[in-house]
């Protein structure tokens, strides 16, 4: 059996935060309950054959997933079981804001299953939370995770942003301090990118914004991986660091190339060989799930040499690596080729271990240029 995920996209939110290109509409929760028949809409008629697939990991990812209500969760769930098997699942994530965590839902959630929270804390700092226009407080991040493992929850991952105007390593670190203190099973720490088409975008480009530079940038990408460490969470992927046993299962899924369905407006599938991403557009997609059709958008069919290269660029994002055993055969020796001169290039950056080829805790820093240089042409 192939181990496979399952993602649905909430596409809502309260307000839009200034740096985040997920789909997400804001204040249109008037429509959620519509958008909730469409979905079990899209799940009842999903036409292809997963037979072969064993589902371990669900994840409700957005947009903001909290602002379901615990009957909805509820229908979501259901409809899912009815149409896939799911009794292999050992990860359902649910990301939540502070704001939107109370604590009644968040023992509603634990009875239905839910057994991994994601909360979306980014700062513990109130000013740092009004410049990328969260909704929350610290307190109220402070309430959320108190109030979660009073619910039972012993896997809370919390997502942390870093790079944020004037931060440098004492005010970062204070946060780490902070969240630390909750003894969190996870963590997601993000540096502060700048994406075409938000609000963030346009502060940085008329000069309103000035970001940490280029070195400010890696010497904090640096020092979060040495302390984390040493307090027990390793880096595991650039972005994320775990209890040892606690990495995000269904992350694992997209970063080793492996199945998934996606359901909800922007939401991607891949079944190792195929990837198609649904329309990315509310409207859109009620349209079309409500009158019988597909949500697809698109699909692209990878070749050999593409499935090579995506191994590549996402398996170097893992401290993992790759191994070269999982590359087609009559491309290995190319790729093992690609490799050995990149050795030579960037020096204790890259390693090649037996069959493993992985980045230093450094390479990290450079990981997109190095794919790059190993990637088939």
């Amino acid at each position: 059996m192939i181990k496979a995920g399952i993602y649905i996209h909430f596409p809502f939110c309260r307000a839009k935060c200034i740096y985040c290109d997920f789909y997400s509409v804001a204040r249109q929760e008037q429509l959620i309950p519509r958008f909730i028949e469409a979905l079990l809409n899209e799940i009842e008629h999903w036409p292809s054959d997963i037979s072969g697939w064993q589902f371990d990991t669900i994840f409700f990812g957005g947009g903001t997933p909290s602002l379901i209500t615990p009957q909805q969760l509820e229908q979501i769930l259901l409809a899912l079981s009815e149409r896939f098997d799911i009794s292999a699942v050992r990860e359902l994530t649910i990301e939540a804001n502070p704001d939107s965590a109370d604590q009644d839902k968040l023992h509603a959630w634990r009875e239905l299953g839910v057994n991994r929270l994601s909360l979306g804390i980014q700062s513990f700092n109130d000013d740092n939370l009004r410049f990328l226009s969260r909704i929350h407080t610290a307190v109220d991040s402070r309430a959320a995770i108190i109030s979660a493992q009073s619910a039972g929850f012993e896997d809370i991952s919390c997502d942390l942003i870093y790079g944020l105007p004037g931060q440098d390593w004492e005010k970062w670190r204070n946060d780490l301090q902070t969240v630390l203190e909750f003894e969190p099973t996870h963590l997601s720490c993000y540096t502060l990118t700048v994406e075409n088409g938000t609000r963030l975008h346009d502060l940085v480009a008329a000069g309103s914004v000035l970001l940490p530079s280029d070195d400010e940038g890696a010497e904090l990408f640096r020092r979060t991986g040495e302390f984390l460490t040493e307090n027990g969470y390793p880096r595991y992927e650039i972005s994320n660091f775990a209890r040892p046993g606690k990495e995000c299962r269904h992350n694992l899924h997209y970063w080793r190339i492996e199945p998934y369905l996606g359901f909800g407006p922007s939401a991607h599938g891949f079944d190792g060989r195929r990837r198609w991403w649904n329309v990315r557009n509310l409207a859109n997609y009620l349209e079309l799930v409500e009158s019988d059709q597909s949500a697809i958008q698109a699909t692209e069919v990878l070749t050999v040499h593409e499935q090579t290269n995506e191994r590549i660029g996402f398996g170097l994002r893992l401290a993992e690596g790759f191994k070269l055993s999982a590359i087609p055969g009559k491309l290995r020796s190319k790729v093992l080729q690609q490799v050995q001169q990149g050795a030579m290039k960037w020096g204790n950056y890259l390693k090649l271990e037996n069959d493993c080829v992985r980045l230093t805790e450094k390479g990290m820093l450079y990981a997109d240029a190095i794919a790059v240089d190993l990637q088939l042409a």
